[in-house]
């Protein structure tokens, strides 16, 4: 057969020049796979509470974890006695939410009524007040069956934190493991919520001079 034209020779190398640019240009702005890997793993590292840093690797598993440890106890502390510290200060500060409540509206026989609620503790006196923390020590040393210290408190592997074995109303009772997480879900969640709303309560009358309501 003849031979093609020189001019439709000429642009099928032409096309076939063009198109292994644009496949080139192409490849160069692609992603490549190890890349993508690359952010992925990135942002699987970030916290989810603080998206700039870095989520601390200590607290992963924990219920409750949202990767926030912006001090980084979790890198120096024994992350069971983090926990049991977290999870006491939560219950007594759920317990003082509705104390500090309770003290504007109604008065212990005895004693001298406040609408300041920061000052109850001037109106029991010292005596009253000295007789709690002794007695909270007691309650510890007791649950803790002498071991308070963080070295010793969790010197039993089985010993989990937080579990004092108190359940007078059987609300663990036939629940499964997932169902028990949830419970311990919620009272962390509470119990975050209740440090943050005493501290609040405490310097609104503070800052103020006036009761809570």
């Amino acid at each position: 057969p003849p031979a093609p034209p020189l001019f439709v020779v000429k642009m099928v190398k032409l096309a076939s020049l063009s198109c292994a640019a644009l496949a080139g240009s192409a490849a160069a702005f692609a992603p490549s796979n190890g890349s993508a890997r690359s952010s992925t793993s990135l942002n699987a590292e970030m916290s989810k509470s603080l998206p700039f840093v870095k989520a601390p690797a200590n607290t992963k598993g924990w219920v409750g974890d949202v990767g926030f440890d912006p001090l980084g106890f979790s890198e120096y502390f024994d992350m069971k006695w983090l926990r049991e510290a977290e999870i006491k200060h939560g219950r007594s500060s759920m317990l003082a939410t509705v104390g500090f409540v309770l003290q504007q509206y109604w008065t212990l026989p005895g004693y001298v009524h406040v609408d300041d609620s920061n000052l109850a503790p001037a109106v029991a006196g010292a005596g009253p007040m000295l007789q709690i923390v002794f007695w909270g020590g007691v309650i510890e040393w007791w649950t803790n069956k002498g071991q308070v210290t963080m070295e010793t408190m969790f010197s039993d592997p089985d010993r989990v934190p937080g579990d004092l074995g108190f359940d007078p109303m059987g609300l663990a009772v036939g629940k499964s493991e997932e169902q028990m997480d949830e419970m311990r879900l919620k009272e962390i969640k509470n119990g975050r919520l209740a440090m943050l709303a005493i501290g609040g309560m405490i310097h609104h009358n503070w800052v103020t001079g006036d009761a809570l309501f």
